[in-house]
């Protein structure tokens, strides 16, 4: 698994920018719950940064997102952990996640955009100038970045984490990559 290789095969299938760093977030925050857990660093990030790979061709017909992902991941032959663990994060499917990488791909999906939404609510649009704290009061928001499932966000509770310690991975792991986020 050679993350480069695979980070150009997503830019030929994938030219939105805002997805590429979506992407990019997904991946930080996969690093760092593997190393939290003590689990496969470069196997987890993959898996964030490959997760959308068929999200371009498939963003109008939302019940083939994740599967065809999964068909292109199978072809670049990619292990079928990580090829389940793409399959499994699209809700629609309502697949059964079985392993830490599911669970955890599943509930970080939704919360790297919640927390991209709060750094652009401040002046600076920067995730410097937003904590933990900052996030946990905006998820509570119902209104605030709607798209953010916070029903699958939750499900951190999967992994035994509580919302807290979820998000304050999350930001931390955004903010260490904040240059490559524009944020």
């Amino acid at each position: 698994m050679d993350r480069e290789k695979l980070f150009k095969e997503l830019k030929k299938r994938v030219k939105n920018k805002n997805l590429i760093k979506h992407m990019l977030a997904t991946e930080a925050v996969m690093r760092a719950l593997a190393e939290r857990f003590g689990e496969d660093v470069e196997k987890w990030g993959i898996v964030g940064l490959l997760h959308d790979i068929d999200y371009e061709e498939t963003k109008d017909r939302p019940e083939e997102h994740s599967l065809i992902g999964a068909e292109i991941l199978e072809n670049m032959g990619l292990s079928e952990d990580i090829i389940y663990a793409v399959k499994v994060h699209n809700p629609i499917h309502n697949l059964p996640r079985n392993s830490k990488l599911d669970k955890a791909l599943y509930a970080v999906d939704p919360l790297t955009g919640l927390i991209v939404a709060c750094a652009l609510i401040t002046p600076e649009k920067r995730l410097s100038k937003i904590d933990t704290a900052f996030v946990l009061r905006r998820f509570k928001e119902k209104a605030f970045a709607k798209g953010a499932n916070r029903e699958q966000i939750k499900t951190c509770s999967e992994l035994g984490l509580s919302l807290e310690e979820f998000i304050d991975i999350a930001l931390r792991a955004m903010q260490g990559i904040s240059g490559q986020l524009g944020l």
